[in-house]
């Protein structure tokens, strides 16, 4: 067993050990939401395309209204996706939001400004030269990088893809994830508990942290604590799989048969992590040692619901950006003030909190590591450091779960 790591130690190791994938493909725009983008998106157009209004109203020339209250004839009407002619002096052009601006006009009167009577209008605010217009290209200059290689596409990414007009995109391929549980105490919703039993949360947080992240996986269900039967799975996930996530069995308990199975199929190195809920986690590959076939990338997590959650928020998430090609691993994080005291750990903690009504947090009752609904409460976590007493209006370090999940 090796010493306790810190956190951003693992989490170098882990990262070392992370292999971006490589396999492209190109899918529609429309589609690449949640994908790593595999190559950069530059535009071919300015956006807008042209100077264009900000409003509904009146293009004119500033120096046709020297003063409130001048009236101009409406020579032209102009809506979007028409372009009007050329503005004569004296006159002003009715125009709706985002219609290109005629040329020889250089502002807009919002229509709120100004009073209409048949073919002229009354213009009852000095403009500016440039009000109300946007200007060509101000949002994208054409030839500009408006996409980097590596973003995790949201969805304001492809609406900024399509306005350069681009409808397809090359991302990287799905990473590939083998998922499974061992323990003979587990059983899946649906089938009566025998004495002794739990129901095998494990299976559908992790699944569904892994569809969150864009994951392809294949799900082996639960395995039994058996070496043979482990190691057999390992060999089965290993194939085709780029991970191979397991929870529970990472211990050196006589029961726990998933380092063994895995020293015995490839290599691997287990970590006591200075953290809490969290502690063990077990690295490696499996294929690596017996020289034939595929291999895969294998996380052990431990098998306390809250321990395997916080744990593969802050280490295996990570591992799988970079996997994926992403260029941004860390969540960003706020200082908000903590509404409740605690006394601290020997060991870096996170803490299950929820923002409430006056912007502080609030503090689960019960951070133990079996209770699950702590996270189903909370928006998010406290870093607490190590030995970290805190005070009720302490400033804490908060990572909110909208960064994480």
């Amino acid at each position: 067993m090796s010493a306790m790591l810190d956190l951003e130690d693992a989490l170098a190791r882990l990262l070392a050990g992370a292999a971006p994938v490589r396999e492209m493909e190109t899918l529609p725009t429309l589609a690449a939401a949640g994908r790593v983008l595999a190559r950069g998106l530059h535009s071919t157009i300015d956006v807008p395309p042209l100077d264009n209004t900000a409003m509904d109203g009146y293009a004119l020339r500033c120096a046709d209204v020297p003063v409130a209250g001048t009236r101009l004839v409406v020579a032209q009407r102009i809506a979007a996706g028409s372009v009007g002619h050329v503005l004569e002096p004296g006159t002003a052009a009715r125009i709706f939001t985002g219609a290109p601006l005629p040329t020889g006009a250089d502002a807009v009167v919002m229509q709120e400004l100004c009073a209409v009577d048949g073919d002229t209008v009354t213009v009852n605010h000095v403009p500016r030269i440039g009000e109300w217009i946007r200007r060509r290209g101000e949002d994208i200059a054409v030839g500009s990088e408006v996409l980097a290689a590596g973003t995790r596409l949201s969805a304001p990414h492809v609406g900024v893809a399509a306005s350069v007009g681009a409808a397809e995109l090359s991302v990287f391929r799905r990473l590939r994830v083998a998922l499974f549980s061992t323990g003979n105490e587990l059983a899946m919703p649906g089938e009566a508990l025998k004495p002794g039993g739990i129901y095998n949360s494990n299976r559908y947080t992790l699944r569904a942290l892994l569809a969150g992240l864009g994951c392809e996986v294949a799900d082996f269900g639960i395995v039994p604590d058996q070496r043979e039967a482990t190691r057999a799975a390992l060999r089965e996930a290993a194939a085709g799989n780029d991970l191979i996530l397991t929870s529970g069995g990472v211990s050196v308990g006589e029961e726990d048969h998933v380092k063994p199975a895995v020293e015995a199929e490839g290599v691997l190195d287990l970590w006591k992590i200075a953290i809490k809920p969290g502690k063990p986690l077990a690295f490696g590959r499996v294929g690596g040692r017996v020289g034939a076939g595929e291999t895969a990338s294998f996380i052990g997590l431990p098998g306390n619901p809250v321990s395997g959650f916080v744990t593969f928020l802050m280490l295996v998430r990570p591992f799988i950006l970079k996997a994926q090609g992403a260029t941004v691993l860390a969540p960003r994080t706020q200082q908000l003030r903590a509404d409740f005291a605690w006394k601290g750990d020997p060991r870096r903690e996170f803490l299950r909190v929820r923002v409430n009504a006056d912007g502080g947090l609030d503090l689960f009752p019960n951070q133990s590591s079996g209770v699950l609904t702590s996270c189903a409460w909370a928006d998010g976590l406290v870093d607490n450091p190590s030995g970290q007493v805190i005070a009720p209006g302490d400033m804490v370090r908060f990572l909110p779960f909208s960064e994480l999940l």
